[in-house]
C-alpha cells in the first residue's frame, strides 16, 4: 500500500488491511504463517524549520498481528512466534537531516525513518516492525542440543554415531597444564 504526501495533504489515510503470506518479504529466515492484520492511520505533519523551510513528515501509527516462523539458532528447526504490536513512527524526506557534522542521536530520534520521492510503502513499515519484534536469537527449547558439526544430524531427535573428535595436538600443552593444576 503506497502512502504519498500528495494524498495525505488532503486527509489522513486510515487503513485496515490483511497481508497474505509472501505479501511482504521478511528475508530468508523469517516466514509469515497465515495472514497478517494491520490497522492504523498515516498523516502528514508539517515541521517549520524557519520562516521559509517546511519539512513534510509522515507519521504512521497502528498495530499489527500475525504468526511467523524462524529457525532455531542451534538445530535449525522452525519455531513459531505469534506477534502482536503497536507502532508510532515518523518518516522524513531523505536528506533533510544531512549536515557535515557528526552528532549523537537521542531516544526520540530512534523512531525516525526516511522516505523518498514523496512516498513510502506500508509494507516497508510493517517489515521493520516485525523484524524488530522478533527475538535476536530463537531456541526451539532451552536444552536444545543442536546439530552435530561433523554429520549434521539433529541431536534432539537422532543422536549421531560420530566418534568424539580427536583433540588438536596444538592444544595438548593446555591439557597438560589442566592436569598439573588438578594435582596441585
Amino acid at each position: 500500500m503506497l502512502i504519498t504526501t500528495v494524498d495525505l495533504e488532503r486527509e489522513p489515510l486510515h487503513y485496515d488491511t490483511s497481508f497474505p503470506p509472501q505479501g511482504i518479504d521478511f528475508g530468508m529466515d523469517v516466514e509469515q504463517k497465515g495472514p497478517m492484520q494491520a490497522a492504523g492511520v498515516a498523516e502528514l505533519l508539517e515541521e517549520h524549520r524557519g520562516p521559509k523551510e517546511i519539512v513534510q513528515d509522515i507519521r504512521v501509527r497502528g498495530s499489527y498481528k500475525g504468526r511467523f516462523q524462524v529457525p532455531c539458532a542451534r538445530c535449525l528447526d522452525s519455531v513459531e512466534h505469534p506477534l502482536e504490536g503497536e507502532y508510532d513512527v515518523l518518516y522524513r524526506p531523505v536528506g533533510v537531516d544531512v549536515d557535515d557534522r557528526e552528532h549523537s542521536i537521542g531516544e526520540s530520534e530512534t523512531e525516525i525513518g526516511y522516505y523518498q520521492d514523496g512516498s513510502l510503502l506500508l509494507e516497508d513499515v510493517l517489515r521493520e516492525q516485525v523484524l524488530l519484534s522478533l527475538p535476536a536469537r530463537t531456541l526451539c527449547r532451552e536444552d536444545c542440543k543442536g546439530i552435530c558439526p561433523r554429520c549434521g544430524a539433529n541431536e534432539n531427535s537422532d543422536p549421531c554415531a560420530c566418534e568424539e573428535s580427536v583433540a588438536d595436538p596444538r592444544w595438548s600443552a593446555l591439557g597438560d597444564l589442566r592436569t598439573r593444576m588438578k594435582t596441585s
